[in-house]
């Protein structure tokens, strides 16, 4: 019975008055929490929940431990209780403050009241610079039991750079809903100390994730970088393009890295040239030998054709080979550019060769039955080699 845990756990400090009146309130309160709860709350019940709490709450604001009580309830009481908890509330915690007995409680709230719990620190924190207790305590109930890190929001802007980035991954993992509501305290800040993180800091952290290693689905980091693109007048042409020439340069690439410069070149298409210049820099970093960043860049070739010509061109021949037969489209073009008189001047024998604008030559193409030329042939595959000489380069990979 709810009466008699709150009697239980008030002792004689009140007056003789308050005591015969938390008798009657806790009786109320009783009745209160033992009604079903209904798919629709009428306003008579909302009415009598709020009747039989106020008198209970008016208590709290002497005995404050009387308020553990409450959250031990909530969980399990009718919806109509929890309103009236809920309307309460904000008078009632402005009333008490951060006080010794309402550290403790959110120091070990009751089982179920993280809903209650949330909603208290906001009051806390709202407009206003919580103490450094409270701060420390919330910090320590995230990192020992409750480990929703919508608890930290309330304090969000009051945590070090260090600490919002150790628990961003899980406010990547939130509903969408939420995590767009905590990107925009992240963004914002407090009004003295500034934005928590810079856009290009989130954009980093995001791509930082590591899905199998944090436990964080996929689809929750895509949707994420979605919802930054989505805010261009936040995640601005300049941000992406420093965030881009950040992540080039991280060991081993980010696995989104490939997906973002996608997006990238799609929401700013003024960011061309400075794609083609990530693109050349992937090419020295080989960036073939990760199949899944080789297949998005083909992807951002195709795409920003004739941009991309002359970094397709710098491949070596084994992987220009195999970029035209996965993407068969790009050849025509991709030869009618490399045949420019000063252009094809410059390109190894061999890249025209794949791009069929040169044979390939007599002797390298044809091996012989025996291992053997004839030697009239050798003779004239010696000439046609001294002739070339210095037109072929090493196709390395």
């Amino acid at each position: 019975d709810v009466a008699v845990l709150f009697y239980q756990n008030f002792d004689t400090a009140l007056p003789s008055s308050d005591q015969m009146t938390l008798d009657l309130t806790t009786k109320n309160i009783s009745a209160c929490t033992q009604l079903k709860t209904p798919e629709i709350v009428s306003s008579t019940s909302l009415s009598e929940a709020q009747r039989c709490m106020s008198l209970y709450f008016a208590l709290c604001t002497k005995k404050h431990t009387l308020l553990r009580q409450v959250f031990t309830i909530y969980k399990s009481s009718p919806e109509s209780v929890k309103q009236a908890i809920d309307g309460h509330m904000p008078i009632l915690i402005r009333t008490m403050g951060a006080s010794p007995s309402l550290l403790e409680i959110i120091s070990d709230p009751p089982d179920g009241s993280e809903n209650l719990l949330i909603q208290v620190l906001h009051i806390l924190t709202d407009g206003t610079v919580p103490p450094a207790e409270l701060i420390s305590t919330v910090k320590k109930l995230y990192e020992s039991k409750i480990k929703n890190v919508e608890i930290l929001f309330p304090i969000l802007s009051f945590l070090s750079n260090e600490e919002v980035l150790r628990v961003f991954p899980q406010v990547v993992n939130l509903p969408q809903e939420k995590f767009q509501a905590a990107l925009t305290r992240l963004l914002q800040g407090s009004t003295p100390s500034g934005p928590l993180l810079t856009p290009a800091e989130v954009l980093i952290a995001i791509h930082g994730i590591d899905p199998e290693k944090d436990g964080i689905p996929l689809k929750k980091v895509t949707d994420a970088c979605n919802s930054c693109f989505e805010k261009k007048q936040i995640f601005t042409q300049q941000v992406i393009a420093a965030v881009l020439n950040h992540l080039v340069e991280q060991i081993p690439l980010p696995l989104l890295f490939m997906r973002t410069v996608l997006q990238a070149i799609g929401a700013f298409p003024a960011l061309v040239n400075f794609i083609m210049e990530i693109l050349a820099r992937l090419v020295n970093k080989q960036i073939w030998k990760n199949p899944k960043l080789w297949v998005g860049f083909l992807k951002c070739a195709q795409l920003t054709q004739p941009h991309s010509f002359s970094v397709l061109l710098q491949l070596p021949q084994a992987q220009l080979e195999g970029a035209l037969k996965k993407i068969g489209a790009l050849k025509a073009p991709l030869a009618a550019h490399a045949s420019q008189p000063n252009l094809k001047a410059t390109l190894p024998r061999s890249i025209l060769v794949v791009l069929g604008i040169a044979s390939d030559p007599e002797g390298e193409s044809q091996p012989q039955p025996s291992g053997q030329l004839e030697a009239g042939d050798a003779g004239n595959s010696e000439k046609e080699n001294t002739s070339d000489k210095g037109k072929e380069s090493p196709a390395g990979s």
